[in-house]
């Protein structure tokens, strides 16, 4: 699973980093919050971890930003600060947990796999479709190159090989991949649709998707 960690402090970020890649995580490290922001533009993530105090955009900023952009990935919280009204700030702004410095990387661990645990089975080990192939153990995309896709981008890409050639409208899409999440919009949908188009051309495949939130999406 993929994961942004977005921690100003060099020391720290490199020591979360080795820790979470050693448990099998996918991770892109930032030291600033417009770093994450640009990265989160282009990307998906299973879990953002976010530090609170940092230059350029601070944790709360980032997080705002993620919202507004109908970006529902779980956030991690990482701060110094204990008070209460400082972390109520954080999950008014659409946090899911929060964790104080100094923690122990245990906890850290065990918050990050609450966070990106799977909901379901899916079942098929692989799927294809034209020069594409979808592996659900490893949620790889692969062509003549391979990347590792965030669940809902690989939940996406499933619902899409499945119906093959076949349209699939937007209000499926919500239902499938986001469960009717009342605060998944259109949006966020066009969103991952972005992110799936350029995991497509960064594997060289000729597979394109069609389709707006009229006629709903297709392979082709």
């Amino acid at each position: 699973m993929k994961i942004l960690l977005a921690e100003d402090t060099k020391d720290l970020n490199n020591a979360l980093t080795a820790v979470l890649k050693h448990e099998g995580y996918t991770v892109d490290p930032t030291f600033d919050g417009q770093e994450a922001v640009d990265r989160i533009d282009v990307d998906s993530y299973d879990c953002i971890i976010l530090d609170v105090m940092m230059p350029k955009k601070d944790g709360i900023e980032v997080l705002h930003i993620l919202r507004e952009k109908n970006i529902l990935t779980p956030v991690l919280m990482l701060t110094a600060k204990s008070e209460i009204e400082d972390r109520v700030v954080g999950l008014d702004a659409g946090a899911d947990d929060y964790l104080t410095k100094p923690f122990a990387i245990k906890e850290l661990l065990a918050r990050v796999r609450a966070l990106t645990r799977r909901k379901t089975d899916y079942g098929t080990k692989e799927l294809s479709y034209k020069d594409i192939s979808l592996k659900s153990e490893s949620l790889e995309l692969s062509s003549e190159n391979t990347v590792r896709l965030s669940i809902k981008e690989f939940e996406l890409m499933q619902n899409l090989i499945l119906n093959k050639e076949r349209y699939v409208d937007v209000i499926h899409l919500k239902e499938r991949v986001w469960d009717n999440a009342p605060e998944v919009k259109t949006d966020t949908v066009y969103l991952y649709i972005s992110y799936l188009k350029r995991k497509l051309r960064a594997v060289a495949s000729d597979v394109t998707i069609e389709g707006n939130a009229d006629t709903g999406f297709r392979l082709a």
